[in-house]
């Protein structure tokens, strides 16, 4: 293992550890700044602002959301050799982040979330837990890793609600809807045994027993949309942001949406009231008579 690497393991062991960020956003951090370094061929020491501004400028065909990343990860990695004591000033520190407009992430209507959850076939034990699952994703608004990893023992039928680990490991409540609860029952009933005691609890099991996968999700995803007929680019994620922005329309409280998502900030859950603005300004804009 070189110094590099070795730097780059403490490094995301720190994040995962001091930090207790998601997985996935460790993989994504340590991703990035193991390509710099590769890059760089150099002891992080004797890295300057220099070489990363030639790294960043490089990297052309990237969007600025994902050069935004890049620069965080790097700054995360030079401030902790600063708190170690190895360099005395971040490199990163004088480098300003790409300039990002507002994004809008796909929203479905409710008509084609509905036609989405129709179109799963309910005559098999996989077809009852792929409704189960997009039930959750939509009316219960979790991401998918949070939907992937549910345990029976999270579902409270009588209390209407499920308890959620959602991103750094936080637990929240959220609310569950008859429709939610009646299609979890429903797969429950002809839910496959568990592969081992490891999966007793899982509510979501693959063929085999086991936890099933973000990726099958993802791809169970695609296809009902196809059997829909809905031809939008989305994700397991469209159904959460479908959801937040259909509760604002109907005038739910925008504290009230942002602990059922479990945001940390105010702020990403207010992106889903400019979301209800454009859609509006487009209806506007399309009907105006000066257009």
């Amino acid at each position: 293992m070189t110094h590099n690497e070795r730097l780059a393991k403490d490094w995301t062991a720190y994040l995962k550890i001091e930090r207790a960020l998601s997985p996935n956003t460790v993989v994504s951090y340590g991703s990035d700044v193991s390509a710099f370094l590769g890059h760089a061929d150099m002891e992080a020491e004797d890295i300057g602002a220099d070489v990363i501004v030639d790294y960043i400028s490089s990297r052309k065909g990237i969007s600025k959301r994902s050069l935004s990343r890049l620069l965080s990860a790097l700054r995360s990695f030079f401030g902790y050799l600063v708190m170690e004591g190895m360099i005395k000033e971040n490199p990163c520190d004088g480098i300003d982040y790409p300039k990002l407009g507002r994004y809008l992430p796909a929203v479905l209507s409710v008509e084609e979330v509905n036609a989405i959850i129709s179109s799963v076939p309910t005559d098999t034990w996989n077809g009852l837990r792929d409704r189960a699952i997009l039930e959750v994703l939509y009316g219960c608004g979790l991401r998918v890793s949070e939907a992937a990893s549910l345990n029976i023992s999270d579902i409270f039928f009588k209390e209407s609600f499920l308890r959620v680990k959602g991103k750094g490991d936080k637990e929240r409540i959220v609310p569950m809807g008859e429709m939610a609860m009646t299609a979890i029952r429903n797969y429950l009933e002809r839910r496959p045994g568990p592969a081992g005691k490891a999966y007793e609890d899982r509510l979501f099991l693959n063929k085999d027993g086991k936890s099933l996968s973000r990726v099958s999700v993802f791809k169970m995803v695609k296809h009902q949309a196809m059997a829909a007929g809905v031809n939008k680019e989305i994700s397991p994620h469209t159904f959460r942001h479908s959801f937040a922005t259909h509760l604002i329309e109907n005038g739910a409280d925008l504290r009230a949406v942002q602990d059922m998502l479990g945001h940390e900030s105010i702020l990403t859950t207010e992106i889903y009231t400019h979301i209800d603005s454009a859609s509006w300004q487009n209806t506007v804009l399309a009907h105006h008579p000066r257009k």
